[in-house]
């Protein structure tokens, strides 16, 4: 297994992930790490779903430049 030195942590977010840890009955280490694997799925799911959007986007109808408006078709339609 590897090891990672994190260096200058600011005393307050130290202070903070100590007593979260704490609270969860961890270790400093298992903290983090959990942290780390959890903020290493949220990224990933991120990727994911920009993939879906943007294959969704890409399917989007889109209108020819020179098409009338909805409005106006509905207008025409109205005045007949």
């Amino acid at each position: 297994m590897n090891t990672l030195h994190v260096r200058s942590v600011p005393d307050n977010l130290y202070n903070r992930l100590q007593q979260l840890a704490q609270s969860r009955n961890r270790s400093l280490s298992a903290q983090v790490i959990t942290m780390l694997e959890q903020a290493l799925e949220i990224e990933e799911r991120r990727k994911k779903q920009a993939k879906v959007l943007a294959s969704i986007q890409r399917r989007r109808f889109k209108a020819p430049k020179n098409a009338p408006s909805s409005l106006d078709l509905l207008k025409e339609d109205r005045a007949r």
